[in-house]
């Protein structure tokens, strides 16, 4: 691997762990600075290893350089000696910094940002934004990318968000103890959305949308690790994003065109991330609640099983009741009805889709064509126009005009 091809690798892997190592040791107050000197780090790596050459250990020289460039910064100014005296030792004039770059506080520091980040005052959109930049090495270009908007927006956003690092003197630390489930449901729920963002993602950077999915799943399974933040919703919660992940693959096809769930070939299915699913989902039975992430974990589970048995679609239907109960939200009521015509017919599930009324909904309208489909084709065809007219994006469009032209 040449440093044109090394060094974007290293960017999206070691970015967030020396930006993350940098904020514990400046405060929060100063991300900006972290962000600065780990973006200066990579910036001499390009200047630099085009001419001298791979070092031996690439990883070591970012780190010892982000060092350096940190020393540098507290040399100009007086205000940064000030503010972390008690970490630094100086000696003939000279300063050193302690800034310990182990693997136990890098896993420590990104911990404690992910806490930062999603504290309940940051807008949530703002959450997921951070999320992205500081702790999976995203550019701006490329959350705006996954957001559907410009650059400026982003920038906003991130502007807003460190304001309020400083204005509210937020620590960099994991929650007390009598904190840590109300914080950890405000974690999960930026993490849903981020893995949501790639998953269901309208940009056709397949490559974007997947690391999307990788990086929720990456900063999920820190949390598992921990002693302190692995809870069952937790464990749930990342047995889903397993089963989920586990078809990414047949999800498209060569084309970038949706395949639905009844089209995609179970070979394409990731058999290792569905075991390790299996193994999350039966760890996170321990507790004594059952959360939406276990509900939806187990729906997820029954969807690896390419069987189209009625037992199947009844305990996907069970469980859609259980989930209707916690997250009364449209998309569960859709994904229901679904299961419904699998396990009672398409004439009971019409019946409970129109009870709905989300005519303005796409997936409302395109689940009325594919349930109407054998009974009527004049209401099929009616809905799915309808759908294309509200589909946001070409390739939904595309998917749904197949439908059309099936019938």
């Amino acid at each position: 691997m040449n440093e044109q091809e090394l060094i974007p690798h290293l960017f999206r892997k070691e970015f967030s762990k020396i930006t993350a190592v940098l904020c514990k040791f400046f405060g929060l107050e100063h991300i900006q600075v972290a962000e600065d000197i780990t973006s200066e780090t990579f910036i001499t790596a390009l200047e630099t290893w085009p001419r001298n050459g791979i070092p031996e250990n690439p990883t070591g020289w970012l780190y010892t350089v982000a060092k350096n460039k940190a020393r540098n910064f507290l040399n100009r100014r007086q205000i940064f000696r000030d503010k972390v005296s008690p970490k630094i030792q100086q000696s003939d004039g000279s300063m050193e910094i302690d800034i310990e770059m182990s693997e136990k506080n890098i896993t420590d520091s990104q911990l404690q940002m992910l806490f930062a980040v999603c504290h309940p005052t940051i807008p949530v959109e703002s959450q997921i934004g951070l999320a992205l930049r500081i702790l999976c090495g995203f550019g701006i270009d490329e959350i705006a990318n996954a957001f559907l908007t410009n650059k400026e927006t982003i920038n906003k956003r991130l502007y807003r968000a460190r304001k309020t690092f400083r204005d509210e003197k937020i620590e960099m630390e994991l929650p007390s103890a009598s904190e840590i489930d109300q914080r950890l449901d405000t974690v999960l729920t930026t993490l849903y959305l981020l893995f949501n963002e790639g998953y269901y993602s309208e940009s056709n950077d397949m490559i974007l949308r997947k690391d999307l999915c990788l990086e929720a799943l990456r900063l999920t399974y820190l949390l598992a690790k921990n002693e302190e933040t692995s809870t069952p919703d937790v464990l749930a919660f990342l047995a889903l994003m397993c089963f989920h992940s586990s078809r990414f693959e047949a999800r498209k096809n060569q084309h970038g065109e949706i395949v639905l769930y009844e089209d995609q070939d179970p070979l394409l299915w990731n058999q290792e991330l569905i075991a390790q699913g299996a193994y999350f989902l039966s760890q996170a039975s321990g507790g004594d609640e059952i959360s939406k992430y276990h509900l939806e974990a187990g729906i997820a589970w029954w969807h690896t099983l390419k069987t189209e048995s009625e037992d199947k679609w009844r305990n996907i239907l069970q469980l859609y009741n259980q989930l209707l109960k916690i997250d009364a939200s449209p998309i569960v009521a859709l994904n229901r009805i679904y299961a419904l015509s699998k396990v009672r017919g398409n004439e009971t599930a019409i019946k409970e889709a129109e009870s709905l009324k989300l005519e303005s909904n796409q997936y409302y309208q395109t689940l009325l064509g594919v349930l109407y489909k054998e009974m009527d084709i004049h209401q099929a065809k009616k809905h799915l126009q309808k759908a294309y007219s509200l589909a946001s994006n070409a390739t939904e469009k595309l998917t749904i005009q197949k439908k059309i032209d099936s019938l």
